[in-house]
């Protein structure tokens, strides 16, 4: 018989593990503190980053919100904006009236600077001559006195690139003043003398200065020649008729500022009568002050 046991002798913590201990509260304090900050500050950023919405049984059921109410967030910490302050787009906004402002003075713009283009290449200005103010007029009329500058302006800047410096001046001292005056006159309301009466000195300045700057090209003094000629004219007429009497310089000039003064105002009687016409035609009757005969006869 073998005393003792069988097998060796083993201890027993290495057949069963030790038990763990439970960790003591003091250690699990601190431990818990330090996790509830970090969420709480977690969700404080997206909180922050984000708007936040509270919204109730009866806002979630309708779909509108009111202007007052709804607001646009922009990027990098801008302020709101509220629907409100948006400019309106429908036809009677601002914005759409002033695109559509815009884009008629442009269009006019440019059909008034291509017709005086090819006029002048065709040799055709003496017949279209009479319309080169209609589109400044138009616009003058609809939307402001603003618009036709603009429109004269614009035109301008076209006939600058296409034709040079020349024509451009030509038509600015010839048709765009002319335009401007009469659109902003009818404009504002004026009646048919006043209106006739400034556009001819308009249009009588511009035919002066369009001699000048022709007279500065061709390095000639065209104005002392007309005067001559007057002069010559006149000293013959009167030796034919049998007066014995030459005319002062004061007087030809006279006789000529008389004369350019008459041919002006003629031609602007004329277009202030055809424009009205046309105008009407195009249903801006009500924006014209008319003298009463035109009125009973159309």
């Amino acid at each position: 018989m073998i005393s003792g046991n069988l097998y060796p002798s083993v201890s027993t913590s290495c057949i069963f593990p030790p038990k763990r201990t439970s960790t003591p509260a003091h250690v699990h304090l601190p431990l818990l503190k330090i996790s509830a900050k970090l969420r709480l500050i977690s969700f404080e950023s997206v909180s922050l980053s984000f708007p936040t919405f509270i919204a109730s049984k009866s806002s979630v059921k309708s779909t509108r919100f009111s202007n007052s109410v709804a607001k646009v967030y922009s990027f990098e910490g801008q302020n709101p904006t509220s629907l409100s302050d948006l400019e309106d787009l429908s036809e009677n906004g601002v914005v759409y009236k002033k695109t559509l402002a815009m884009v008629e003075c442009s269009m006019f713009a440019a059909l008034n600077g291509l017709v005086y283009f090819l006029s002048n290449s065709l040799a055709l200005e003496n017949y279209f001559g009479c319309f080169f103010c209609l589109p400044i007029v138009i616009s003058s009329m609809r939307w402001g006195i603003a618009a036709g500058r603009k429109t004269m302006v614009a035109t301008f800047l076209l006939l600058l690139v296409l034709s040079g410096p020349v024509k451009a001046l030509t038509f600015l001292l010839r048709h765009g003043l002319v335009g401007l005056t009469m659109g902003s006159l009818w404009r504002l309301g004026a009646n048919w003398s006043t209106s006739i009466f400034l556009c001819t000195i308009v249009r009588a300045l511009g035919a002066v200065g369009y001699v000048l700057i022709s007279s500065f090209l061709i390095r000639e003094n065209i104005l002392a020649l007309i005067t001559i000629n007057i002069h010559a004219s006149l000293t013959l007429i009167f030796t034919a008729s049998g007066v014995n009497l030459i005319p002062s310089m004061s007087a030809i000039y006279a006789i000529f500022g008389t004369l350019v003064m008459l041919n002006c105002g003629c031609f602007m009687f004329l277009l202030h009568l055809l424009y009205s016409i046309f105008l009407t035609r195009l249903g801006l009757k009500t924006s014209l002050t008319l003298p009463r005969w035109l009125e009973k006869a159309m």
